[in-house]
């Protein structure tokens, strides 16, 4: 397995000692109100047979034709192709379909280069074929009647705008299998930001309820070197870790937390379990940890300047609306943003891990987790997140 935070697609060079474990939807809340359960079925790489919009064969030809003009290539590599989207000043973006993936930002800084700020993983599966982890991708359910109905997995373009002098926006679509959800990504380049836009149209007879999260992950030298300013007061809930097929997972969730097929198993039942420490040593401390969190289930954030080198994941319930992450390591910040979400999702995997490693990122969500969107008949919600650079 490798890490590519440049992002670098060629395939012929990746590893093939490790095969990754794919990994369900599997986040759960613990509160009684929520009755939502999240489908087990699992995405296999490199195309997954969804029920979303219908797939066409890739064609990078007519989308250079039919999109150009606006700082937007594209590069076919197999069954998928990536969307480069580049500025002048040097900011780009790095877009893969259909998963709809994010897999870069590279920010310009002050001293007139880039700088990588998403943490993305390649690695070849059990059928040879890549599985690429990370960045910025949305993990939404969308149910009624308190059963899930679909997720959207598979995206397709539908419009590009603006230009590469000023700022450039890509818009994609993807529905359900009825044409009753509608869930557009539009995602804005300029030359400090990049923003996601999630606008969501309910077109069913009854409503329907949108569980998941906008996820982030940000690439840092090491969660030891790394700070989270702005959160003081801020109330939260400890809960286990949001899981979507694309997240970046720490061999932390190990044998213990699997069944017999190498699957995880339901988060919900990993309480007490140590989290699946890969040796006794690991497994004692994360079990105290566990005990410690069971005790304090929630609480108010006491930290104006939290230092993220333990393990932690939580869901912030009255969070400001932007914060801030240091990286003392890489002396580099980034400014996060919200609008829409009302929670926010934070995790950690803690400094026990390599420095500058692959798993050394720290993971934001604008979320909906601990209590649904709901959309009536004819509703559209609309959610975002900005990830701003300071460092120009």
């Amino acid at each position: 397995m490798a890490s590519s935070s440049l992002f670098s697609l060629n395939f012929a060079s990746i590893p093939s000692t490790s095969s990754p474990t794919k990994h369900p939807f599997c986040f759960h809340s613990y509160l009684p109100s929520i009755s939502f359960q999240y489908s087990n079925k699992k995405r296999e790489f490199p195309i997954p047979s969804v029920a979303s919009i219908p797939y066409e064969p890739i064609n990078v030809d007519y989308l250079e034709e039919e999109f150009s003009g606006h700082g937007v290539t594209f590069e076919d590599i197999g069954d998928s192709y990536i969307a480069k989207m580049k500025l002048e000043n040097g900011s780009a973006a790095t877009l893969m379909l259909p998963s709809g993936l994010i897999t870069s930002y590279k920010a310009h800084m002050w001293h007139g280069g880039t700088v990588e700020l998403l943490q993305t993983t390649v690695s070849k599966g059990e059928d040879g074929n890549p599985v690429i982890q990370g960045g910025v991708s949305l993990a939404f359910n969308f149910g009624s009647d308190c059963e899930t109905s679909w997720s959207p997995s598979t995206w397709a373009v539908h419009a590009i705008r603006g230009s590469p002098q000023d700022s450039i926006q890509v818009e994609l679509i993807s529905t359900d299998a009825e044409d009753m959800v509608e869930i557009r990504h539009i995602m804005n380049l300029e030359e400090d930001t990049l923003s996601s836009k999630v606008t969501v149209s309910n077109s069913n007879s009854s409503s329907i309820q949108l569980m998941g999260s906008l996820i982030s992950h940000l690439t840092v030298s090491t969660p030891e070197a790394t700070y989270a300013c702005g959160l003081e007061g801020s109330n939260f809930f400890n809960r286990p870790m949001f899981l979507s097929n694309l997240s970046i997972v720490p061999p932390d969730l190990g044998p213990e937390s699997r069944d017999g097929s190498g699957k995880p198993r339901d988060i919900v039942r990993l309480k007490g379990s140590g989290w699946g420490a890969r040796n006794q040593k690991n497994s004692d401390k994360r079990n105290i940890r566990q005990i410690e969190s069971e005790e304090e289930m929630e609480g108010e954030e006491s930290d104006s300047y939290k230092h993220l080198t333990e393990e932690m994941s939580r869901i912030y319930t009255n969070a400001p609306r932007d914060f801030t992450i240091i990286d003392r390591g890489r002396r580099n910040s980034v400014v996060i943003a919200r609008d829409g979400f009302e929670e926010l999702y934070m995790f950690s995997p803690g400094s026990i891990h390599e420095s500058f490693g692959m798993y050394s990122f720290i993971c934001v969500g604008q979320s909906a987790m601990l209590k649904p969107v709901i959309l009536r008949p004819g509703d559209v919600w609309t959610g975002g997140q900005h990830l701003h650079n300071p460092n120009l």
